[in-house]
């Protein structure tokens, strides 16, 4: 498999709390919602919902790192969405944008602190 991705992936499902940040909220049905994540990475992640979100939508995500067991909340953008059951549940690719450092130093040490204990 020739994956070209720039960071590790992380397949874990986390808790997430949703908030729709773009102008334009009124084509969505909820503005705050519940997903789960189904992989991570230092520049975004995957998400499962049952909200449908157009490639472009900014998002406020509350993260409940399971591994780590820290909070997190970062901004992304919604990269592309994909539709998995009939309308009724959404995969979609979000990029996290202007991750402060204090944030991304959370990442990195959830996605790859496991390893050095081991």
């Amino acid at each position: 498999m020739d994956e070209k991705r720039k960071e590790k992936r992380l397949n874990e499902e986390n808790k997430v709390t949703i908030s729709v940040l773009s102008k334009d909220k009124s084509k969505h049905a909820k503005s705050s919602f519940y997903a789960l994540t189904k992989d991570i990475s230092l520049n975004g992640l995957k998400i499962h919902t049952d909200v449908k979100l157009d490639p472009g939508t900014e998002l406020k995500i509350e993260m409940a790192l399971a591994k780590s067991k820290k909070l997190i909340s970062v901004i992304g953008q919604v990269k592309w969405q994909s539709q998995l059951y009939d309308n009724e549940v959404f995969e979609m690719g979000v990029e996290f944008v202007d991750t402060p450092p204090d944030r991304v130093l959370t990442l990195l040490e959830h996605l790859y602190g496991e390893k050095r204990n081991k």
